[in-house]
């Protein structure tokens, strides 16, 4: 069996690892292998967003890196969907994987859609009901030609089958993301010295990201966030891992160097760092879904920067906190009451197999090709 995986922008690597390292290891018990090509698209290109992963996560190196990046959505997609449908050709692959909700998601469906090659989404089923985010855009297009999908939750399953897929093509699973955070946690204990590095203390700051285009690209929102997070930092202090996108939409409005008080800016930083700061923190402030989740994991209160969120189990079990980010004082205040916030348990997420069930169904379906 040989399946073609798709991957482009940061969370994608960290979903792909754990399939990564089951396909390793049922290679290494099962004599009718499984061959696994990997492209890259390129669409997260700044090293500390890709390099650093494929490094610190054990994924395989890419066979193909496309480079495609800095263009508009539409652009963006069709250069990919052009690049991604010759190498399905000349690859000729069983199944083509996709992850998530990003361009490349689409690309790569839409592309072995058309050439008739099995689709299989990872992450399927995830809606915000808003149709203005490209993410929501992606989800839906890609949901509606995929084959097989692998809805991480209940809730993401009955989403599919309320749009018409037939459950025969469902598969839930858990999220992989999960299978990442009991896999890597202890690793990350073993190997980040990111606090020492920043000289911060664990429960003695607030870590928060902003990256998506609906904040960093407005530019009375993104004013909005950084006055609130400006303002927080005065009762704690915030580390900052700012993204590439976001640093130069602050350069653009000339707010980077407005940014007082007690936040702290750093570059991207390792999945494994990354992991040290979300464990360690009292509180965090986010505009990411995979944050959100890793919050949850480690069991860290959340506030989420956005008006609807994917994961709307998080915001049920009292973890997760949404802000609209249209209001300094507001955003201030939600951040403020929520430190040392404790939800409820739950476990919505499965049981930390997921990569395992995934690999199995795929090999399952599909093993004797």
């Amino acid at each position: 069996m040989k399946i073609l995986t798709i991957i482009g922008a940061r969370p994608q690597f960290i979903k792909a690892a754990p399939v990564a390292l089951t396909i390793a290891s049922h290679n290494r018990r099962c004599q009718k292998q499984i061959i696994q090509i990997i492209i890259h698209t390129g669409q997260h290109y700044n090293k500390n967003m890709s390099d650093i992963f494929f490094k610190g996560m054990e994924i395989p190196a890419p066979d193909y890196n496309l480079g495609i990046h800095n263009c508009s959505h539409g652009s963006m997609t069709g250069r990919m969907l052009e690049q991604i449908e010759r190498i399905i050709l000349k690859e000729k692959p069983d199944v083509v994987l996709v992850y998530g909700d990003t361009n490349s998601t689409l690309a790569g469906a839409l592309a072995a859609a058309k050439l008739q090659i099995t689709v299989s989404h990872i992450e399927a089923g995830l809606r915000s009901f808003n149709r203005r985010m490209p993410e929501e855009i992606n989800r839906i297009l890609t949901d509606h030609v995929s084959d097989i999908l692998f809805a991480p939750t209940t809730t993401a399953m009955n989403n599919i089958l309320n749009e018409g897929i037939g459950i025969d093509k469902i598969y839930l699973v858990g999220d992989v993301m999960y299978d990442v955070a009991l896999y890597y946690a202890h690793k990350a204990e073993q190997r980040s010295r990111i606090l020492a590095r920043l000289g911060v203390q664990p429960g003695g700051y607030i870590l928060a990201t902003v990256h998506r285009a609906e904040n960093t690209d407005v530019p009375q929102r993104l004013r909005v966030i950084f006055e609130a997070l400006r303002e927080a930092s005065k009762e704690i202090p915030i580390v900052l891992p700012l993204h590439p996108r976001t640093r130069k939409a602050l350069r653009k409005e000339k707010m980077i160097d407005q940014i007082s008080g007690r936040v702290l800016i750093i570059t991207p930083v390792s999945y494994l760092d990354m992991i040290m700061l979300e464990k360690n923190a009292r509180l965090i402030v986010t505009d990411s879904g995979g944050v959100q989740k890793e919050a949850f994991f480690y069991r860290v209160p959340c506030v989420t920067l956005r008006e609807e969120t994917e994961w709307l189990e998080l915001v049920d079990l009292g973890w997760n906190k949404l802000v609209a980010p249209d209001d300094s004082s507001k955003i201030v205040k939600t951040i403020l009451s929520h430190i040392d916030k404790v939800g409820n348990e739950g476990n919505p997420f499965g049981e930390g197999r997921a990569a395992e069930a995934i690999v199995h169904t795929l090999y399952s379906l599909l093993g004797s090709k």
